[in-house]
């Protein structure tokens, strides 16, 4: 069964990696990949990706295909326009936190792409309803890690180091972190924050530039895009993981950090109120608000034994995201869609 997965493979240009290129290399040890596009260029990776299709069409069983809601979402509609043509099934994998706003700003080419799909496939239950409520075809597989990758450090004592582990974009707006730490900093005056991602579009300069105007740099460290097994090293040095996004779907950090102890204090957008419990598994608060997250933050250090079981509670909730068991999800779904 040969497969072609369409995405974003960017990695070697600095971004993170993404779908295309994590079940992209999983998939391998079942099935026949074809993985495209690591052209840097916009308009050259959709040719690329165009090519592919054309390319290997009279041997693809299946085409998948990542689909976000940002200028991205035109390059699925091609392939999918593309796949229908040369009469190929095709599954969009949906990333895009901010889908169901894309959906109704652009329904006729939603609605060709999601009802002329074998199926559409939901990393998370927001967009699993999201979907649903569209009347499209879809099917919950959630993302995964490799469970075995991520030790688990119990934080019996809580400092204030924080750990931002995300791309920098507006979208996951890095500067709140920015102001969280410098309320943090209010009350405990070592607190340090840690920021390890890629620049996406400029965010990081601006993110720096905050940071100077604050007086607080030296209280932050910037890391750039570091390898994942460096970061996850990296990780045993602080003790709580925020994430200030204004859009999420199911973000693969945060299922990491839950994986490695880390209490995790978020936004409740998107997903995320779908990937965690609120109280439970993680911290919830309204997005952009910064005091509400510096009060948490505050909470989980002068509460330590909150922050275990929070963590503890985070742990237990990841290890139905292990890539064994999604696996087998996978594998269900391929082996259907060839019969």
């Amino acid at each position: 069964m040969k497969i072609l997965y369409i995405g974003n493979k960017l990695s070697k240009h600095g971004s993170t990696p993404t779908s295309v290129e994590t079940l992209g290399n999983a998939l391998t040890e079942e099935y026949e990949m074809i993985t495209v596009s690591d052209k840097a260029n916009k308009v050259l990776r959709v040719l690329d990706m165009v090519w592919a299709i054309v390319r290997h069409r009279k041997q693809l069983s299946l085409i998948l295909i990542d689909t976000y809601s940002t200028l991205n979402f035109y390059y699925a509609v091609i392939c999918a326009w593309q796949a229908k043509m040369f009469k190929i099934p095709y599954i969009p994998i949906l990333h895009g936190g901010n889908l169901p706003e894309r959906i109704q700003k652009n329904r006729k080419m939603s609605d060709f792409i999601f009802q002329n799909a074998k199926i559409n496939i939901a990393p998370s239950n927001y967009l699993l309803e999201a979907f649903k409520m569209c009347s499209y075809e879809v099917q919950y597989i959630p993302n995964s890690i490799a469970l075995e990758n991520y030790p688990f450090t119990e934080r019996t004592v809580v400092r204030p180091r924080l750990l931002y582990v995300r791309a920098f974009s507006q979208v996951y707006n890095p500067q709140m972190a920015i102001y969280v730490l410098h309320k943090v900093l209010k009350k405990y005056p070592d607190a340090k924050l840690c920021m390890v991602g890629p620049d996406k579009d400029g965010t990081l300069e601006k993110t720096k530039d905050l940071a100077r105007q604050l007086g607080i740099e030296n209280h932050v460290v910037f890391m750039g895009k570091m390898e994942k097994q460096a970061w996850i090293v990296l990780s045993k040095e602080y003790d709580i993981f925020i994430n200030t996004t204004n859009f999420d779907n199911t973000p693969v950090s945060v299922m990491e950090a839950m994986a490695l102890g880390l209490p995790v204090v978020s936004t409740n957008v998107g997903g995320i109120p779908y990937l965690v419990q609120d109280g439970k598994e993680a911290i919830l608060v309204d997005p952009n608000d910064a005091n509400a997250m510096a009060q948490k933050i505050s909470l989980l250090i002068e509460h330590p034994s909150n922050a275990v079981k929070l963590a503890e509670n985070a742990r237990k909730k990841v290890e139905s995201f292990d890539w064994k068991k999604v696996k087998t999800r996978w594998v269900e779904l391929l082996h259907g869609d060839n019969k």
